[in-house]
């Protein structure tokens, strides 16, 4: 006579059904070899069924993919339940690159897609670890000080080309999008004034920019609450305070500081003419998007209506241009330079503010 496992609810437990964690054959032999005298549950049958069909789901032509995908990201899981469980969320990534592309190569997308370090994290996972920009309920912005110039400005901008934007960096699992996208905005600044091009630490907000800042470290913040957090500190160079993508105590020591702001404005809000002429005047701007649909973006220029005005993600605005006819934003991100076009992503401009791109942009005045 088979020997059961009693299976609590589902309910106890929903991560397990939503995520194949229950699903290695290990685990369904337990089923079977354990607490003699018990019967299996509906629910145990259920969760039995489940796991026979994902087992059934993983592709076997990818094994040796998923092998190379996990060598160049320096994936290990702690068992082969969580290896299973991972699979399954790459494959089911894999499936919606592929589609993407094949789509694209048929002209209904303006930009690719490739798998990533991100490749293995449910949707949930991603938003927790990369898109953790937050903006108060009670948000109140300050007028905007800007003044376009009266000559106009230029039809195409990138401060790369002009030595105010360093290298791409890469924040990992820390939810630390605000802080880099500040450190950005601040580097542009400081060679505007200077005509010093020095790498600033985002570590030093992570770990100093709580409290009354109301910033959350690796769990999120303001980029607005970060230039108060300048104002009244100024930054040290990263060299001094490197990147450790995690919380830690606060080691600023004042000495070491490079980069100083006076005050902060807001471009106006959703107007893409008036964040045009400010980042084509002042130089690198902090900006939020909608980050939720770009994690895989790999070239070409970013276009999707469902990229709307829910801004989650911290990035730094270094330019503008236009490509076969159409407008876009040039913008640094912080996932690593293997990410998108060399750590960079081009959003449509002119598109009724894709992403929510000109919805919350603040830079350090001069």
């Amino acid at each position: 006579m088979p020997i059961f496992l009693f299976i609590p609810s589902p309910a106890s437990f929903p991560s397990l059904f939503q995520s194949f964690v229950c699903c290695h054959p290990v685990f369904l032999h337990l089923l079977f070899i354990t607490n003699q005298g018990h019967s299996l549950t509906v629910e145990g049958w259920l969760l039995v069924l489940f796991c026979t069909v994902a087992l059934a789901k993983l592709d076997s032509s990818l094994d040796r993919h998923w092998d190379l995908w996990k060598t160049k990201y320096q994936r290990k899981y702690q068992n082969e339940v969580e290896e299973l469980n991972r699979r399954a969320v790459w494959e089911k990534k894999l499936l919606y690159i592929n589609r993407h592309n094949l789509e694209a190569s048929m002209g209904l997308h303006s930009y690719t897609m490739e798998m990533n370090h991100i490749g293995d994290l449910t949707k949930e996972e991603a938003q927790q670890r990369y898109t953790t920009l937050r903006i108060p309920k009670d948000f109140k912005r300050k007028p905007s000080a800007f003044k376009a110039p009266s000559a106009g400005v230029p039809s195409s901008v990138d401060w790369r080309k002009d030595g105010y934007v360093t290298s791409v960096k890469n924040q990992g699992s820390c939810g630390s999008c605000w802080a880099f996208s500040v450190a950005g905005a601040m580097e542009g600044h400081l060679y505007r004034t200077t005509g010093k091009l020095v790498d600033l630490s985002p570590q030093n907000m992570v770990d100093c920019a709580g409290g009354k800042y109301q910033n959350m470290g690796c769990n999120g913040g303001y980029m607005h609450k970060a230039f108060e957090y300048v104002i009244d500190h100024g930054l040290e160079p990263e060299a001094k305070y490197p990147y450790e993508g995690r919380d830690d105590n606060c080691r600023y020591n004042a000495e070491y500081r490079v980069a100083n702001c006076s005050s902060y404005s807001f471009v106006e809000e959703r107007n893409e003419k008036a964040l045009m002429e400010a980042v084509a005047t002042i130089g690198p701007i902090a900006v939020g998007i909608d980050g939720d649909l770009i994690f895989f973006y790999s070239s070409g220029i970013f276009s999707d209506p469902a990229c709307i005005e829910r801004v989650d993600h911290g990035v730094l605005l270094v330019g503008y241009g236009t490509d076969n006819g159409v407008d876009y934003w040039l913008v640094k991100n912080s996932w690593g330079p293997e990410w998108g076009e060399n750590g960079f992503i081009r959003i449509a401009r002119n598109r009724g503010d894709m992403c929510g791109i000109a919805t919350y942009a603040t830079y350090c005045n001069i």
